[in-house]
């Protein structure tokens, strides 16, 4: 069993951490009302959050619930602000002791870890193998079902608990997985930075089951997706049964669509398709972003929305298709855009295209 870190509760309650924390927590936020709010009255709100630490009265408080449409449609419960100060504190200190016995190739919330990281990976991977094994290679692409609604609290700390051994350290963690509506043992907020971790916590057994004990050298995992380049068909179906176990095992499901298939088709994964020489947008990605702009430009044309929205909007799609070869679905995406007066310039000199109406 590796060693357990104890001892870690004195560094968690520290005024200094929790101060850090605040700034934290606040980063691109400052202007917004609750932050305000919070700073209006920084030390006696900081020093209430740390007594109630320390004296374990703390409490999570009532969640905020909004919907995100990127880069799928899912609904975040966002913590209050005061909580999340107490989320940063936690994860600051215990994140590192995770984070070295994560696996490299394991992305999302964690530093450099981002969806173009992901990608590149996995090209690179494909790239590998294809010159090592040729045009045999098969893909397994799958994800678990529903996954932060689907965590069970009791698996999450005995996974946690082979890395933390200190109780206080636990108390606060099992304080904060057991509020915001998931008191049922089964859940965690999508918004919360602690969900994040322990989402990464979850499957670390996973990814050292598949690069250590398969010996899946082209594995990589975005969160809750995770894909693996195999040399064949065969050995591909024996990687998901495998995984599907210890999937099952964690009290989760995989995705019923989660599949092996040949490399040609491609790697639908992080919201592009990947190929050896190439990377495409997703297919469903451009079909949805299509159907918003022709919305937008019928909202800045009936006046509902303004120029500066709908710059936003065009920086935004240009930022994912910037990463992928994507010149003439960038054309046909901000196509309806040059037909409204005073669209047009914005999309070309966004996307340094000429637009014809």
């Amino acid at each position: 069993m590796p060693k357990t870190i104890s001892g870690l509760w004195p560094s968690i309650t520290q005024f200094d951490n929790i101060y850090r924390a605040y700034l934290e927590a606040r980063r691109s936020k400052r202007y917004r009302p609750d932050v305000l709010r919070f700073s209006e009255s920084l030390e006696d709100n900081l020093f209430a959050l740390q007594a109630a630490m320390i004296e374990k009265t703390w409490t999570p408080g009532p969640q905020r619930e909004f919907i995100v449409r990127e880069p799928k449609l899912r609904a975040i419960q966002a913590p209050p602000f005061a909580d999340r100060v107490v989320h940063h504190a936690l994860v600051a200190v215990v994140g590192p002791h995770f984070e070295r016995r994560f696996i490299s190739d394991s992305f999302a919330c964690r530093e450099g870890k981002g969806t173009q990281a992901a990608v590149a990976r996995v090209q690179h991977f494909l790239r590998v193998a294809k010159r090592n094994h040729g045009d045999d290679l098969y893909v397994l692409k799958a994800d678990i079902s529903k996954y932060f609604a689907s965590i069970r609290h009791d698996v999450l700390m005995r996974e946690v608990e082979r890395v933390i051994f200190d109780p206080d350290v636990l108390w606060l963690w099992r304080r904060i997985i057991a509020g915001y509506g998931h008191e049922n043992g089964v859940g965690l907020p999508v918004g919360a930075l602690t969900s994040q971790l322990g989402a990464n916590v979850m499957l670390n057994r996973l990814d050292h089951i598949a690069k250590d004990d398969l010996g899946l050298r082209h594995y990589v995992r975005y969160m809750d997706d995770f894909i693996a380049i195999l040399p064949n068909k065969a050995a591909a179906q024996q990687a998901m049964q495998t995984l599907g176990e210890t999937v099952r095992e964690l009290g989760l499901w995989l995705n019923p669509k989660t599949a092996v298939h040949p490399w040609q088709r491609g790697i639908d994964f992080c919201g592009y398709r990947i190929w050896p020489t190439h990377v495409l947008p997703r297919k469903r990605n451009i079909k949805r972003a299509r159907a918003d702009f022709r919305e937008l430009a019928s909202q800045f044309y009936h006046g509902e929305v303004d120029l500066e929205h709908v710059r936003q909007r065009v920086m935004s799609f240009l930022a994912y298709a910037k990463h992928c070869n994507a010149q003439r679905t960038v054309e046909g995406v901000l196509g309806d855009l040059v037909l409204v007066p005073g669209l047009r310039d914005i999309a070309e000199k966004a996307s340094g295209i000429p637009m014809t109406p």
